[in-house]
């Protein structure tokens, strides 16, 4: 099941009325629960899936999503894009980290960069991967454009939200 599947069934259970959701093949197993009650540390924070792989006694992955989904906020699927409201940044849009990871320019260490500052880049181009619990996410440009400045180093740590790519729209 990839990343993108298990934030689709995030975002359905959020949107239902549904409490729980458990599904099981014979490759992995899938738990998602919602807590009812709003997290005491701030009433609209963005919650991002814990993903834990734990392997099975027939050498199969069991993944377990556990999440605390408020339904006020949404989680988003893909890279957060909004508008930077810096004095620099002009009518730059930020594209920012969608979880907590490691940044990536390109698929392997030899491999060509995915984008440069210059490039002119379309919706739904790779611009970055990031590697989380040994899974690699492909971030995809959301707006067309061009890059005008990359904000985090090759191999860095990254936090959730945190601002990635400047980008001009075209």
């Amino acid at each position: 099941m990839k990343v993108e599947e298990i934030r689709d069934l995030i975002n359905f259970i959020a949107q239902s009325p549904l409490d729980e959701v458990n599904i099981e093949t014979d490759e992995f197993k899938i738990n998602v629960k919602r807590n009812s009650g709003v997290p005491t540390y701030e009433k609209t924070a963005y919650v991002q899936p814990q993903v834990q792989v734990q392997p099975q006694a027939q050498v199969q992955p069991q993944v377990q999503v556990q999440s605390q989904v408020n339904t006020e906020t949404p989680i988003t699927p893909v890279a957060n894009v909004s508008n930077n409201a810096g004095a620099n940044a002009g009518n730059y849009i930020t594209v920012k980290s969608p979880m907590i990871g490691t940044f990536y320019r390109s698929s392997k260490p030899d491999s060509p960069l995915f984008v440069n500052v210059g490039d002119e880049i379309k919706v739904g181009q790779t611009l970055c991967i990031i590697e989380a619990m040994k899974l690699f996410n492909e971030v995809e440009a959301e707006i067309a454009g061009r890059i005008v400045k990359i904000l985090v180093d090759n191999a860095s740590p990254v936090e959730y939200d945190q601002p990635l790519f400047l980008v001009e729209p075209v």
